[in-house]
């Protein structure tokens, strides 16, 4: 019988740790389903508009040798995913792990027969650091064009 995982994230800013869950993901099962979060269940759930919009991201993750599909996750219960997708397995992050959500959530897919795995997460990359990063970038950017807007505005008026 084939073993279907089912392995959600957004996916923003794809990085090592992305590619270390669908990696260990893939060594659990048969067949990987990626569910990448749209942009509008990252700003309910999350509160973030990600940088990379959903088709892009879908596309970088379906090319994933690891990922045999990728859909997008319009729904923000995971039992919804689970009635339309059929898996047998649930990855997650390890951040879940003891919490009230991934205890509720092991409990749901529990009595569908569904089991939850963990996987450790990467902590010295994330999508939130490669977040934050981009908007100092982007401040010291701005900062850095003001100043050299104002310094030519004043040559100018010396002129």
């Amino acid at each position: 019988m084939t073993r279907i995982g089912y392995a959600a994230g957004a996916f923003d800013l794809f990085h090592v740790g992305h590619l270390n869950i669908l990696r260990h993901a893939k060594s659990e099962c048969d067949y990987l389903i990626a569910g990448v979060v749209s942009d509008e269940m990252l700003a309910l759930t999350k509160g973030i508009t990600p940088v990379v919009p959903l088709p892009e991201r879908l596309e970088i993750v379906s090319h994933i040798r690891y990922v045999d599909e990728a859909v997008a996750e319009v729904v923000p219960d995971k039992m919804d995913t689970w009635r339309e997708l059929h898996f047998d397995v649930f990855f997650k992050g390890d951040d879940w792990r003891g919490t009230e959500k991934g205890r509720r959530l092991e409990k749901q897919f529990a009595a569908v027969g569904v089991e939850v795995v963990y996987f450790p997460y990467t902590v010295h990359t994330s999508s939130t650091v490669l977040r934050r990063a981009l908007d100092l970038l982007t401040e010291s950017g701005a900062r850095q064009l003001e100043r050299a807007r104002a310094g030519s505005s004043m040559a100018n008026a010396g002129e």
